[in-house]
């Protein structure tokens, strides 16, 4: 019982919402912190339930395909009073009816994939004939293979420039994502949003995108199957926009793409190499926004990335849109300690890039 709410085995939840709002404010503030934060369908679906009558309807099925002829045999009357242990003749057991399974409308439209090796090359193969971003974009909205379409609500496919030097790759999209069909959107892509302004730069001047591309349940991580059957599309995405720099929000897709097994801390700030069509790409792993939010310290270490990322733009010819922010003269940018040169304004990229501090609740 919480507050009003009557737990009543096998109800909807429309049956158990409470009537005082305080009540109602509680429940779902429970659901929200339990990873429950979406609708799938009116009534609840008991999976194991279900699992274990498929098991053993499988089980029934091969008995009878082994003794087929138990079934055939006549049934014998048994004189009253014979139970085992006395003499006469046994009473063969009467066969048991396979049990039918009602799976429900949802479920049984929509039937859960089983990701192998043939789905994952059928991924290969049809983000291989995406010749633009577009059709990349509609491939991915036609494509059954993944099992967290059935859930999401919306395909995240990218946001910002296809033509930027500059690319940005998460790992995921989060519930506001999901909502909205655009990555970085929330919180973190608030954040992110400063970041990027902390050295001249927005989204304008950037593209973003996740390597899976459907939020997972709950915000959890993604499975090694879930994200090696998305794997090819992200390859795809990133030959189609073939940027200079190219930046991994996260250990979580520095491993997926780059096959690196050294943590984000160890990881971060130091320059790699992604091959890309005949040609090395730029590539460099920093923390991501969502872990900034959740430990605000690391983000000096951030502004240090962010500084290394707009030198490296510079390299390349590209240069920020502002000419106010924090010029990076240092040779060694990883130990770059202060935010202010001579000549900047007081209210420096790193000031800008600090303030409005976001918390958790």
């Amino acid at each position: 019982m919480i507050g009003a709410v009557k737990l009543r085995p096998g109800g909807s939840l429309l049956q158990q919402i409470p009537n005082d709002p305080r009540h109602l404010e509680a429940l779902l503030d429970f659901y929200a912190g339990a990873g429950v934060d979406c609708f799938l369908q009116d009534e609840p679906v008991d999976w194991v339930a279900l699992t274990r009558a498929q098991a053993a309807q499988r089980a029934l099925a091969g008995q009878h395909a082994v003794a087929p002829t138990h079934a055939q045999q006549p049934r014998q009357q048994a004189p009253a009073g014979n139970f085992q242990g006395q003499t006469g003749s046994p009473v063969p057991a009467a066969p048991v009816a396979p049990q039918t399974i009602s799976v429900p409308p949802a479920v049984a439209g929509q039937a859960p994939v089983l990701p192998d090796r043939e789905i994952i090359a059928a991924a290969r193969d049809l983000a291989a004939t995406a010749p633009t971003l577009e059709e990349l974009r509609n491939c991915l909205g036609g494509f059954d293979g993944c099992n967290l379409k059935l859930t999401a609500k919306k395909l995240v496919f990218a946001d910002g420039n296809p033509q930027a030097k500059l690319m940005f790759v998460g790992e995921a999209p989060g519930r506001d994502e999901d909502l909205q069909g655009l990555p970085f959107v929330g919180r973190s892509g608030q954040l992110l949003d400063r970041m990027l302004g902390a050295i001249g730069l927005d989204r304008s001047s950037a593209y973003i995108a996740n390597v899976v591309p459907w939020r997972p349940p709950g915000n959890r991580t993604p499975t090694p199957q879930e994200t090696e059957i998305c794997k090819p599309f992200i390859l795809r995405q990133i030959e189609l926009v073939n940027p200079d720099v190219l930046v991994f929000l996260g250990a979580a897709s520095a491993k997926t793409l780059l096959g690196v097994q050294d943590g984000i801390r160890k990881m971060r700030g130091r320059w790699m190499t992604y091959p890309c069509k005949g040609r090395e790409i730029s590539a460099i792993a920093t923390y991501h926004p969502a872990y900034l939010l959740r430990s605000p310290l690391e983000k000096r270490l951030s502004w240090r990335d962010f500084l290394a990322i707009k030198q490296k733009l510079a390299e390349k010819g590209v240069q920020s849109p502002s000419d106010c922010m924090v010029s990076c003269n240092h040779p060694d940018v990883s130990s770059f300690s202060r935010p202010r040169q001579a000549g900047c304004s007081k209210r420096s990229g790193k000031s800008f890039f600090f303030r409005s501090k976001v918390t958790l609740r």
